[in-house]
């Protein structure tokens, strides 16, 4: 009763494959950028885009009724699935957990840092600047305790070591975002200005806080029987020639990099889904399992799940941004329009790819994933 990826560090593949990363993930990007569309490198340097350096084009409605479509053709057969398939009766016989006192803590924590966060107070030694990480710590305690109520067991009990690894390796994974965000320029930061230091540390501290929340979400949704039921015995699928395929697959994705920095203004969605087709090429190239390896028995899970997780973190990461005395902005093009919080609405779809690179990243630390943390 477990889905997840193994990780490949045993593979003697291994190292061929984290050049191909580095090289793929890391340089194609400025080459697209700064030797085919000639655009300086001065900007790609900066740590965190702070000023809005990029005039992007204006909102295009067929370009936002095309990728509406395309998000609904996509995500609507999962919705239909949940809603309609029939309910599992209620067991009377559930076991009864009682909620830590750690959660009330988490509780608390969040509570007084989103209240910081929003306070009327704009000198640079303010809090405000330091809540986002105790406002996350606060999310991660009280999910986590929400996994204990249901089932007894949580992440960050059940794999303490891991989980602490987690927070390390989140960081990083975030920076690389932020840097394949300097070609796309979809987001900045306000706020008063501080030490080059100071913004490294604190961007990381937040950034730490990424993988931890969006995995324990996964763990805490894992636990409602009822998705198990939805998506399980769903539609069964069977990838013809998986090594070719993944081949192509990792070409084409890294490729794809370099379209964020020669044309940023079109391929700005590849930001969230090329590290994926890559992270899941290469573990099919290796012989690996990967999040396609179930759909032949119909189990969508691996998908549904970490697509729900991310999503629910969107979600929060855009309603405790909002209002804030030290946000950060969008800036994307065609579809800028319906906000919801300061995301455009069509931007939180990028959290449902997001989702599943993190249980990939996961799944190379050697972190399994599991439907249920009671079979753990």
């Amino acid at each position: 009763m477990a889905f997840g990826l193994r990780a490949i560090g045993n593979s003697k593949w291994w190292w061929p494959a984290r050049v191909i990363l580095a090289g793929g993930l890391l340089v194609l990007p400025p080459l697209g950028g700064a030797y085919w569309a000639g655009k300086p490198l001065a900007p790609y340097l900066n740590l965190l885009p702070s000023t809005l350096y990029v005039e992007q084009p204006p909102f295009s409605w067929p370009i936002f009724l095309f990728l509406s479509i395309l998000i609904l053709v996509c995500t609507l057969p999962f919705i239909y699935r949940f809603y309609c398939v029939p309910k599992l009766p209620e067991n009377t016989t559930t076991p009864h957990f009682t909620y830590p006192w750690w959660g009330w803590l988490g509780l608390a924590l969040l509570g007084v840092s989103w209240v910081l966060a929003l306070a009327n107070n704009d000198a640079p030694e303010g809090l405000q600047r330091y809540t986002f990480t105790p406002l996350w710590l606060g999310y991660i305690l009280v999910i986590n305790a929400l996994s204990i109520k249901r089932s007894g067991s949580c992440l960050m009990l059940k794999r303490p070591k891991m989980f602490l690894l987690l927070f390390l390796v989140s960081s990083a994974f975030w920076w690389f975002f932020e840097y394949l965000n300097h070609f796309v320029h979809n987001w900045y930061y306000l706020g008063p200005p501080i030490t080059p230091f100071a913004r490294v540390l604190t961007a990381s501290l937040a950034f730490s806080t990424v993988l931890p929340a969006v995995l324990s979400t996964v763990y805490w949704i894992a636990t409602f029987k009822q998705l198990h039921h939805a998506y399980t015995g769903y539609w069964t699928f069977r990838v013809p020639y998986p090594r070719r395929l993944a081949l192509l697959a990792l070409i084409t994705s890294t490729l794809s990099l370099f379209a964020l920095g020669a044309w940023p203004d079109s391929s700005y969605p590849l930001v969230w889904v090329s590290p994926l087709i890559v992270l899941v090429s290469l573990q099919a190239l290796t012989g690996q399992k990967t999040i396609f390896s179930v759909l032949q028995n119909g189990d969508w899970r691996p998908f549904c799940l970490p697509a729900m997780a991310g999503l629910q973190c969107g979600f929060f990461w855009e309603l405790w941004n909002y209002g804030c005395m030290t946000p950060w902005k969008y800036n994307i093009p065609f579809v800028d329009r319906f906000h919801l919080f300061e995301m455009p609405l069509l931007g939180y779809a990028g959290y449902l790819p997001f989702g599943l690179e993190c249980t990939l990243i996961a799944s190379f630390l050697g972190l399994r994933v599991h439907t249920s943390p009671s079979t753990q």
